[in-house]
């Protein structure tokens, strides 16, 4: 089977399940690798989560008519895009000179306490320190760099999916 001449409903479920492919495997180094994430890796899990739920409901909904299917589309790459802009910010932050990467900030636990949400989304897109750190790498890229091409590669595949001629 070719995905790409696939239905509408089989596309968004590979989207789905590359999402949850995606966050199972940060869940797996952050349990049994002990990588912990930073406040920035976490706010691009919650645009995986939010990419997946959209993909999800897409392939179970399965409009048929073009405008609906273009309504999941525009919602898969408005979640798309906020990850890659928070995986962007992350990749920045990590090559930045040593000299100018922020100090450490406090957890995210201990943020979403004591300030109101739109105080916590500033600071934790302003970085810290504990987010330039590259504790993991594959093919010379490290986590943020790969979430930033899989956060535009399923932007990619959501527009096609929603957007192609049938």
């Amino acid at each position: 089977m070719n995905p790409f001449k696939a239905s509408f409903r089989i596309q968004f479920l590979l989207g789905f399940l590359a999402c949850a492919g995606l966050l199972a495997y940060a869940f797996y180094l952050q349990l049994y690798q002990h990588l912990e994430p930073c406040p920035l890796c976490i706010f691009q899990r919650v645009a995986f989560a939010a990419l997946g739920l959209v993909f999800l409901l897409g392939a179970l909904h399965g409009p048929k008519k073009p405008s609906g299917r273009r309504g999941y589309g525009v919602l898969a790459l408005l979640a798309s895009l906020a990850g890659i802009a928070v995986a962007g910010n992350h990749v920045r932050l990590q090559h930045l000179p040593p000299d100018q990467v922020p100090a450490c900030g406090p957890g995210l636990n201990y943020m979403l306490d004591a300030m109101p949400i739109t105080g916590v989304i500033k600071k934790v897109m302003t970085g810290s320190g504990e987010c330039a750190n590259v504790d993991w790498t594959f093919l010379g890229l490290s986590m943020p760099a790969w979430s930033l091409v899989c956060f535009v590669v399923l932007a990619l595949w959501a527009a096609y999916a929603a957007f192609r001629g049938r």
